[in-house]
């Protein structure tokens, strides 16, 4: 298992030469050590969303997430709350796709365009 920081951008062929198991147990075991709390109940889907949006930005794939992350934490935004911010939009809208929330043709249009406006307004 590679260390994991959510404060440091992986490298990429490191990340994806892991499977998704061993990236979650990375990102798991950083959250562990460092004690950050997290209910029980949340912590393997909260280390599965960290895991997936690294390993989107990691693939470029979608682009929108790793020109999301950047423009985040070029307007300030700590690198993990980047992380959280794009990964709840993640999770919303794997949920939408769960109740078939007239996600339409391209199910995935709405999750890229909801990312491409993610925005940090410092003191806002």
């Amino acid at each position: 298992m590679i260390p994991y920081d959510p404060a440091v951008v992986p490298d990429p062929v490191a990340w994806l030469a892991l499977d998704q198991p061993a990236r979650i147990a990375a990102v798991a075991a950083f959250h562990r050590e460092h004690r950050i709390e997290i209910p029980r109940k949340d912590r393997v889907m909260h280390s599965a969303v960290h895991a997936i949006v690294e390993t989107q930005i990691a693939s470029d794939d979608p682009p929108e997430v790793g020109a999301a992350m950047a423009r985040l934490t070029s307007a300030g935004m700590d690198r993990h709350e980047a992380l959280h911010a794009i990964g709840a939009t993640l999770a919303r809208h794997m949920f939408a796709l769960s109740r078939d929330e007239g996600v339409g043709a391209d199910g995935h249009a709405k999750y890229r365009e909801a990312v491409a406006a993610l925005e940090f307004r410092p003191g806002a």
